[in-house]
C-alpha cells in the first residue's frame, strides 16, 4: 500500500554531465552509516548491503515522489542503480521531456541538489541503551528513487510507528518471557507439591508397615 512508503532524502551535489546529447544526473540517494534524525522520534542508518537485492526490481526515477511524473526507469536502462562503499549511487538519463527538461535546468542552477529514495523496511534493528532511540536498517524493498526540491521528512507518524511497533515486539517478548516463568515456576510448585505428597504418603507406607 502506498501509504506504507517511507522516504529518505541526502543533500548533496547533484552532478550532471551532458555528452553526446544524453544528459545524466548522477547523485547518492542514500549514504551508509550516517545518523540521519527521523522527525525528533529517533536516529537512523542504513548498513551497507542494504540495497544489494533492492536494485535487482524494475525500479522508476520519479520527481519529488511523484508517480506520474517518471524520468527513468531501470528496466528501460535509463536508470542506474548501484551499491558501492558509500551507499546508493543513482545514474538517471534526463528525458528530453517538459519534466526532464526542467529538472535538468533546476540542477543546473543548483535549485535542486538533493535525492531521495522510497522504500519499505524489510529487516531492522534497534538500540535504545542511548538517549535516543537508533534504527539501523539491514534490508528493504527499493520503490522508487527521486530528484527532490523539498528534501523532508513527510512521513515522520509513519516512522514513529515503525518505532512503536519495535517496542510493542520487545514488551510482546518480555510478557512471553514472564509468562513462561511464570509458568515454569507453577510447574515447579506443582512438582514439588507431588513430591512432598509422594513422601509423606511413602512414610506413612513405612510407619504402618512397622
Amino acid at each position: 500500500m502506498i501509504k506504507d512508503i517511507e522516504k529518505r532524502s541526502n543533500i548533496a551535489e547533484v552532478e550532471h554531465r551532458a555528452e553526446d546529447d544524453k544528459r545524466t544526473l548522477v547523485g547518492y540517494a542514500a549514504v551508509f552509516e550516517r545518523l540521519t534524525d527521523v522527525g525528533g522520534y529517533f536516529q537512523e542508518k542504513i548498513s551497507p548491503g542494504a540495497f544489494a537485492d533492492a536494485i535487482k526490481g524494475d525500479i522508476r526515477a520519479l520527481i519529488d515522489h511523484d508517480r506520474g511524473r517518471v524520468i527513468g526507469r531501470t528496466k528501460s536502462g535509463t536508470l542506474r542503480l548501484k551499491e558501492d562503499g558509500t551507499g546508493l549511487r543513482v545514474e538517471i538519463d534526463v528525458p528530453n521531456t517538459t519534466d526532464g527538461n526542467d529538472l535538468w535546468e533546476l540542477v543546473e542552477r543548483g535549485d535542486i541538489t538533493g535525492m531521495s529514495f522510497g522504500f519499505r523496511v524489510t529487516k531492522e534493528t534497534w538500540d535504545e541503551t542511548g538517549d535516543i532511540p537508533v534504527r539501523t536498517i539491514e534490508k528493504l524493498e527499493l520503490l522508487e528513487v527521486s530528484a527532490v526540491a523539498w528534501p523532508a521528512y513527510e512521513d515522520t507518524t509513519l516512522a514513529k510507528r515503525s518505532l512503536d511497533a519495535a517496542r510493542a515486539e520487545v514488551e510482546a517478548a518480555i510478557a512471553e518471557e514472564q509468562r513462561k516463568a511464570e509458568n515454569a515456576a507453577a510447574a515447579a510448585r506443582r512438582i514439588a507439591e507431588r513430591r512432598a505428597s509422594a513422601e509423606q504418603k511413602f512414610r506413612g507406607i513405612r510407619q504402618d508397615a512397622s
